[in-house]
């Protein structure tokens, strides 16, 4: 899909020495905080490190989490990402987004070795209904702030932004993940999959946060193609805490499953 020309990409990349250098754009900018960052345009670019830090034949990555250190502002992040513990068959990766030399996310995924199951693959959920089948529906709900929300292209099974209860969503970026290059589906997976507790918001933004302090994804097989599903319920316990459990899907069907944990309080 052609990028929005009235939208920015996500990330500018910028000359450095040390790691990968990038400006974040207003692009980046979540519903709850102008200067913040949505964690999904950070999470994928933290993906997009581990993709391709020394990649190798017959892998593929089957559990990423990113824990999120506090906000992280828009403008310039450095991005690094390393072999951990490498293995044959089982490796695990790190990587971390720096604002000012200042750690505000980590991320760490376990790297498997691929094998043949086909004939004995089982346990998926019934795929999403597609695209064409969800209701187009743009704009944002009050109390939401421009910026993230406006760069994708939402297609809604079951819910909204802002509706309570579960949500169930189909979204494609309007924009790169960075300038000049196609985002990989792993990439444009997790841009989704972060958006899970919006997609299942369980409270009036204008009166209550709940922002998540990480993304977990575990994968039993890699996306394909750009548009993303996410299916999420939120649970609000009763001492400020939250949880965000997500189906995930591509237009083959399910893929992998979300989590979410959530610090909830009143605005």
């Amino acid at each position: 899909m052609a990028a929005d020309p009235a939208l920015e990409p996500y990330y500018l990349a910028l000359d450095g020495p040390e790691g990968e250098r990038f400006s974040a754009t207003f692009s980046t900018t979540g519903p709850w905080f102008a200067d913040a960052q949505h964690v999904g345009p950070p999470s994928a670019l933290l993906v997009r490190a581990l993709e391709r830090c020394d990649p190798r034949e017959g892998t593929q990555l089957s559990r990423i989490t990113v824990e999120v250190l506090g906000p992280v502002p828009a403008g310039e992040v450095t991005v690094r990402a390393a072999v951990e513990r490498p293995g044959r068959a089982v490796e695990l990766l790190a990587a971390e987004m720096t604002v000012g030399g200042r750690a505000v996310l980590r991320a760490r995924a376990w790297r498997l070795a691929t094998g043949d199951t086909a004939a004995v693959a089982l346990g998926e959920t019934a795929p999403l209904a597609p695209p064409a089948q969800a209701m187009p529906r743009d704009g944002r709900p009050d109390g939401w702030l421009p910026g993230f929300i406006d760069t994708l292209e939402w297609r809604w099974l079951h819910g909204w932004l802002g509706d309570p209860g579960r949500g169930a969503v189909w979204a494609r970026q309007r924009v790169a993940l960075v300038a000049d290059e196609d985002p990989s589906p792993l990439q444009r997976l997790a841009v989704v999959a972060d958006s899970g507790n919006g997609a299942a918001a369980p409270l009036d933004i204008r009166e209550w946060l709940f922002v998540n302090t990480e993304l977990t994804m575990h994968l039993h097989r890699m996306p394909v193609g750009e548009w993303m599903g996410v299916d999420a319920q939120t649970v609000v316990g009763p001492t400020g805490l939250g949880t965000v459990s997500g189906l995930l899907f591509d237009e083959r069907g399910h893929t992998g499953r979300s989590a979410q944990g959530l610090l909830v309080r009143p605005r």
